[in-house]
């Protein structure tokens, strides 16, 4: 267990709400809990910006209810808008930022690692993913500055204090008829949108002319952050019918449609623990899933969902983390290849091809040169002909710096006001051939990129999964990099380009699953020993 400074000994109640911190990631939500509804944030961090607002509207022939507090009231249409209240005392907002990452699963992981120190934490999504030390234990400015020092005096370099005094704060108000009808402070009620018929148009911001229809509910409520996220209350059919049509493409066969409609389902009811630290569970965009709602359901997405009803893909009775992405340029990767965390067996590499054009036991792609040859193989996979199957992209060394340095502001890190790099290039690999540990050289010293921080830190690479060749100028004198690659996304698990050769060759969406998730099985939701998450 972490031993925190000897001056800072935690009081018995904070020590009892980090302990229940500590089974958080095991036991967010009892499994047989889920499954009926959904909370989707389809517009998150609304009131960031002072000029944000969204409509609100019923369907022609249907009214809105919106309650808040004790006070309702009907219309047909509604405008959420943001302005700024002057606050009568500034206020200070301050938190404790442990750790920042790019994705959901590395701020987890480390989540997870400061837990098992002993220290309460949740995991956030101000932007980027970012793991705090939970607010509701370290209360105080004088338990977070103890907690902190503690933390500096142990070696750790990343905790930062983010302080902010505001003079005002957002409040969101709902306008009728011209008119602001409420107003709502932060940490007041929720406002609760309905409409008879269940269905409601949403549209976001002043241009946007297209509504987007929502099935269910909606909740504009208070984050963790001072302003709003807007959740739509739905049941995980109609949520899936509002996905699938965005993550699976006209073209592809009914039995990838099914393949993916099992995948969607067991993903989403895998992943309610996204948003905790918000009072919701899933995102609308590629956080998560892109949820659209209804605006442009399809009937063959809408099949597979019927065909599928009810079933999830599991391993060992747990529903898997069931990641997937659009093209993974002819081999999937482990999970740790691109996030840190314990592995999952199902999550392998697996050449994304039919046929045996390469034996990964006998040639890793590890190795540099067997990576190359790799990459110079264009036929006999399952994403042969796609477009991000291999790409190339250049980049001159100024655009690269550019690139760097607005990583580096983004996590404060100490070399954010280099000048230039110097040069670049991949130091180790996986056995699936992703970037596992990136070296770049600037006038200010060398740093170390680590898996997906690549992608995140410049603009040219479509994945982990490529290498570089150097450009130079006539006299020789480095110009810039080629990124020369495959696959689009982590590249992890099913790809969903792959998934559609499969289905033509005449796979089934069962066959398709256990070649991308080996070892796993298709069960119906449900069977009572279904485990959702067990925290792994």
């Amino acid at each position: 267990m972490f031993k925190l400074a000897s001056q800072f000994d935690l009081p018995v109640q904070l020590r009892s709400s980090a302990l229940i911190c500590l089974l958080g990631l095991a036991a967010i939500f009892a499994p047989k809990a889920q499954g009926k509804e959904l909370k989707v944030g389809i517009v998150q961090r609304f009131g960031e910006e002072p000029t944000d607002e969204v409509t609100i509207a019923s369907p022609p022939g249907d009214r809105l209810t919106i309650t808040f507090g004790e006070q309702t009231l009907q219309t047909s249409r509604v405008k959420l808008e943001i302005a700024m209240q002057p606050l009568l005392a500034p206020l200070i907002r301050e938190r404790l930022v442990l750790s920042n990452h790019a994705t959901f699963e590395s701020a987890e992981n480390s989540a997870q690692r400061w837990q098992d120190r002993g220290i309460a934490v949740e995991v956030t999504q101000p932007g980027r993913w970012q793991v705090w030390a939970k607010p509701e234990v370290y209360k105080t400015p004088l338990l977070r500055r103890w907690l902190l020092r503690s933390l500096e005096q142990q070696g750790y370099t990343k905790p930062t204090l983010q302080t902010k005094l505001l003079q005002r704060v957002p409040r969101a108000s709902l306008i009728v008829d011209g008119e602001p009808r409420i107003t709502h402070s932060l940490f007041r009620q929720q406002i609760e949108i309905e409409a008879e018929e269940n269905r409601i148009l949403v549209t976001q911001g002043e241009d946007d002319q297209t509504p987007r229809l929502y099935p269910g509910s909606l909740t504009l409520q208070p984050n963790a952050y001072g302003n709003y996220t807007l959740v739509n209350q739905v049941a995980l059919s109609s949520y899936l019918r509002g996905v699938l049509p965005y993550e699976i493409t006209s073209e592809a066969p009914q039995e990838a449609v099914e393949a993916q409609a099992i995948i969607a389902r067991t993903y989403a009811l895998r992943n309610l623990r996204r948003f905790a630290a918000d009072n919701y569970q899933l995102c609308a965009n590629t956080h998560c899933q892109v949820y659209r709602g209804l605006s442009h359901t399809e009937k063959r997405t809408d099949r597979a969902i019927a065909a599928t009803k009810g079933e999830v893909l599991t391993y060992n009775n747990e529903l898997i983390d069931a990641l997937y992405s659009s093209t993974t340029g002819g081999v999937t990767a482990y999970f740790r290849d691109i996030w840190n965390g314990e592995p999952h067996p199902y999550l392998q590499p697996v050449v994304d091809s039919p046929n045996p054009v390469w034996d990964l036991s006998q040639r890793s792609l590890a190795e540099e040169q067997a990576f190359r040859r790799f990459m110079d193989l264009k036929r006999g996979f399952n994403e042969t002909g796609t477009s991000a199957f291999r790409w190339r992209r250049e980049s001159s060394l100024e655009e690269l710096s550019e690139d760097l340095q607005k990583y580096f502001e983004k996590i404060n890190h100490p070399l954010a006001d280099f000048s230039r790099i110097v040069r670049m290039g991949v130091v180790k690999r996986s056995p699936s051939g992703r970037v596992l540990q990136f070296n770049v050289k600037t006038d200010e010293g060398m740093v170390s990129l680590y898996k997906t921080e690549v992608r995140s830190a410049f603009n040219p690479p479509l994945s982990t999964f490529f290498y570089l060749e150097p450009i130079y100028r006539d006299d020789q004198t480095l110009k810039g990099y080629a990124f020369v690659g495959g696959g689009f996304g982590h590249g992890v698990g099913l790809s969903q380009k792959g998934s559609y050769n499969l289905a033509q060759l005449g796979w089934s969406a069962q066959e398709i699953l256990e070649f991308y998730y080996p070892g796993t099985k298709i069960q119906p939701l449900e069977d009572e020993s279904i485990v959702f998450y067990d925290g792994d």
